[in-house]
C-alpha cells in the first residue's frame, strides 16, 4: 500500500442473537441485537409475552443460551401452564437449570427512601436471578409495572436506562415488553427511547377477520425495513410472514410431470408441465377447472407421487363421488396415503393463518404436487394486494422445495376472458384457460394454453370433452348451424 493511499475501512456488523422464531430472523437479518435491549410493545392480547418467552425458549433449545424470565404480573405456575399449550416444557427447562422464572412484585416503599427513587433493590434481585442459571438472555415482562404510582418521569427514565446499562455491561441480551399508551408506543412514553430496538405488535379485526401485524420501529446499528409483517400465534408459537421473503433464488428443473390428461400433454410437446413450476387453470363456472385439477392429482398418484389437494368448495366425499362420473377413482390413492385432500371454507381462518397452515402441511407431507382449488375462494379475505402477496409466498415456497403447484381460478366472465378473479396470472409459469362456446344450443368447452414459459406449446384452441372414462382433448371443429330462426335456410359456420 502506498504512502498516500488511504487505509480500507473495515466495519464490523452488529452482533445479533437469533430468535429461532419462524420468519423473524429473516426480517431482522439475523435476530435481535446481542447485548442490547429490545422493546416489544402493543395492546392487550397482541402476543408480547409469547414473543418474549419464545425468544428465551428457542435460545435455550437452539443456541444454548440460558434464559431468565422476570415476571411482574404472572406467577411461575401460570406461565408454565400457559406455555404448555405451545409445546414449551418450561418445567423441564427449569429443572435442567437452563431457564429461571422470577416473579417480582414491586412495593413502592421498597424503592422510595427518604423521598429518593431508586431501583437498587430491584437490580440486586435481578442480578441474583441471573446468577441462578448464568442467563445470557433476560426478558422483563412487563416493564411499566415497575413504575406504578411513581409519577416522576425523568427519574423513571434515568433509572430504567441505568437498569438496562447494568445488564448490557454484562453482555446480556434484553427483551422487555410494554403496554401501548395513548398516542405513544408505551404507557410512559420513554421506554422506546432508551431501547436499542423497538418492535410494535398490533391485533386488528376488519370485517370480522382477525389480523396480526408486526413492525420494527427502530433498530440501532442495523439496516431494517419499516413495513408491517403479518404474523400468527399458532400451536407452536409465533410465525412471522416477511413481505421481503419473496425471493427468486430457487433452482429449476427440466424434468416434466404429466398433467394427467394425454391430450393436454400433447399440447405441451407430449411431456406435460415442468416439475416445480406453477400452473394456473382458469375459467368461468362449469368449465371443468376442478376436473382438470383432479386429473392432475390422479395422474401424479398413478406414478407413485404424493399429492396435497386443498379445496374450499367441496367435501372430500363429494369430490370422490363426483370424479367417479369421469372415470376417476380417488379412493385408492387416499387409502395409500399418496393423496391427501384438505377441505375447509376459505373464510375459516385469515390469510396469515391459511398461509402458515399450508406451509405446515407441505412441510409435514413433502408432496410432489400441490393443488389449490379454487384460489378465487380467497378473494374478499383481505385487500387484493394481501391475497396476491399470499400467493407469491406460496409459489416461492413450493418452488424452493421443487413442488409442482396447480391453482384453479374463476375468470370474471366479462369481455376480459383472460383476466382472473385473483389477478395472479403473471405469477404463473403455465396458464391453461377454459372457456365455453354458447353459440350452439349445446354448450362446448374449449381449452387453450395462454402461455407456458420455457417450452414450445400449441397455440390452438381445442375442445375438452367429459366422458365416462376421463377428460379428452379433441380438435376444435367448426360446425355448421342454421342462422337466426332458420327462416332463410342460409348456413353459417362457427
Amino acid at each position: 500500500m502506498g504512502k498516500n493511499q488511504p487505509a480500507a475501512n473495515v466495519t464490523e456488523p452488529l452482533r445479533k442473537s437469533p430468535t429461532g422464531i419462524q420468519g423473524l430472523d429473516e426480517i431482522t437479518g439475523g435476530g435481535l441485537p446481542s447485548g442490547r435491549a429490545t422493546l416489544v410493545c402493543g395492546g392487550p392480547g397482541c402476543g408480547k409475552t409469547i414473543l418474549a418467552m419464545e425468544f428465551l425458549v428457542r435460545g435455550i433449545q437452539q443456541y444454548d443460551d440460558p434464559g431468565l424470565f422476570v415476571s411482574f404480573e404472572e406467577s411461575q405456575d401460570d406461565l408454565i401452564e400457559n406455555f404448555n399449550s405451545f409445546g414449551f416444557d418450561l418445567k423441564a427447562l427449569i429443572a435442567a437449570k437452563r431457564l429461571h422464572i422470577s416473579r417480582i412484585q414491586i412495593v413502592p416503599s421498597e424503592i422510595v427512601e427518604a423521598g429518593d427513587f431508586s431501583l437498587d433493590a430491584l437490580f440486586i434481585r435481578i442480578q441474583q436471578a441471573i446468577s441462578v442459571v448464568g442467563a445470557k438472555r433476560v426478558a422483563l415482562d412487563s416493564i411499566e409495572s415497575i413504575f406504578t404510582n411513581l409519577p416522576n418521569p425523568k427519574l423513571l427514565r434515568s433509572e430504567l436506562a441505568r437498569l438496562l446499562s447494568l445488564l448490557k455491561e454484562q453482555g446480556i441480551t434484553i427483551i422487555l415488553t410494554g403496554e401501548k399508551g395513548e398516542g405513544t408506543l408505551t404507557r410512559n412514553g420513554f421506554e422506546e427511547y432508551v431501547s436499542d430496538c423497538v418492535v410494535t405488535l398490533d391485533h386488528r379485526v376488519t370485517e370480522q377477520l382477525s389480523r396480526r401485524r408486526l413492525r420494527f420501529v427502530k433498530y440501532r446499528g442495523s439496516a431494517h425495513g419499516a413495513d408491517e409483517h403479518p404474523f400468527l400465534i399458532g400451536a407452536t408459537g409465533l410465525s412471522v410472514l416477511p413481505i421481503t421473503s419473496m425471493g427468486l433464488a430457487h433452482n429449476v428443473d427440466t424434468d416434466r410431470i404429466s398433467s394427467g390428461v394425454r391430450g393436454l400433454d400433447a399440447m405441451m410437446g407430449g411431456h406435460g408441465f415442468y416439475r416445480g413450476s406453477s400452473v394456473l387453470v382458469s375459467g368461468t363456472a362449469g368449465t371443468g377447472k376442478s376436473t382438470l385439477a383432479t386429473h392432475f392429482a390422479a395422474g401424479a398418484c398413478g406414478h407413485g407421487k404424493r399429492c396435497l389437494y386443498l379445496t374450499s368448495e367441496e367435501s372430500v366425499s363429494q369430490i370422490v363421488r363426483n370424479m367417479r362420473s369421469v372415470g376417476l377413482d380417488l379412493q385408492p390413492w387416499l387409502d395409500k396415503g399418496l393423496l391427501r385432500i384438505e377441505a375447509s371454507r376459505a373464510t375459516f381462518c385469515g390469510i396469515e393463518e391459511r398461509l402458515v397452515s399450508v406451509f405446515n402441511l407441505v412441510t409435514s407431507m413433502r408432496p410432489d404436487v400441490f393443488i389449490m382449488d379454487p384460489l378465487s375462494g380467497y378473494i374478499g379475505m383481505g385487500l387484493p394486494s394481501e391475497v396476491r402477496s399470499m400467493v407469491v409466498r406460496m409459489i416461492d415456497h413450493l418452488k424452493m422445495l421443487g413442488v409442482t403447484g396447480l391453482f384453479t381460478d374463476l375468470t370474471r366472465g366479462s369481455k376480459h376472458d383472460d383476466e382472473s378473479e385473483a389477478n395472479i396470472s403473471s405469477l404463473m409459469d403455465t396458464w391453461v384457460a377454459l372457456r365455453v362456446d354458447r353459440t350452439l344450443q349445446k354448450r362446448r368447452c374449449m381449452l387453450y394454453i395462454v402461455k407456458s414459459r420455457g417450452m414450445e406449446h400449441s397455440h390452438e384452441t381445442r375442445e375438452m370433452v367429459f366422458t365416462s372414462t376421463g377428460v379428452e382433448i379433441r380438435p376444435w371443429k367448426k360446425r355448421a348451424v342454421a342462422s337466426g330462426a332458420h327462416a332463410t335456410g342460409r348456413k353459417e359456420t362457427l
